[in-house]
């Protein structure tokens, strides 16, 4: 992130799109994350938090998820067994995770950057500022 900063200065919102088993990675990390904007969840079998405020960012959490996405079909838990912890949480597009849900239409589990899709406008709009644009879910 530092490296990046460096490359589009201090004024510029910076989006993180966390995509599948990325939004994992990008959960995990969003504590230390300040310079970011938004923390965008695609197609997310969790992020390992049971809900958006749990991830201790300042960032927007948006989550989207398309209706033909076979993650959905991962179970959204978490379980503690003898010290070590098995799932990724609450599934994101969930009331109960918190976050701002937005439509990505039909888009499977690898469409989401498909061109003209919803889900394409939809992460554009997000990235370029214009979230009044945002198709929700």
């Amino acid at each position: 992130m530092n490296g990046l900063r460096g490359l589009v200065g201090e004024t510029a919102d910076i989006s993180l799109l966390c995509h599948s088993y990325g939004s994992v990675v990008c959960g995990r990390a969003a504590a230390d994350l300040d310079d970011v904007h938004n923390l965008v969840l695609i197609g997310s079998p969790g992020t390992g938090a049971d809900s958006a405020s749990a991830l201790h960012t300042s960032a927007r959490i948006r989550a989207a998820r398309g209706a033909d996405d076979w993650i959905e079909a991962v179970p959204h838990t978490r379980v503690d067994v003898f010290g070590t912890t098995a799932g990724f949480g609450t599934d994101p597009t969930s009331p109960a995770f918190g976050a701002h849900v937005f439509a990505a239409g039909d888009a499977t589990h690898s469409g989401y950057f498909t061109p003209g899709s919803l889900a394409l406008d939809n992460l554009a709009h997000i990235t370029l500022g214009t979230p009044q644009e945002v198709t929700h879910a």
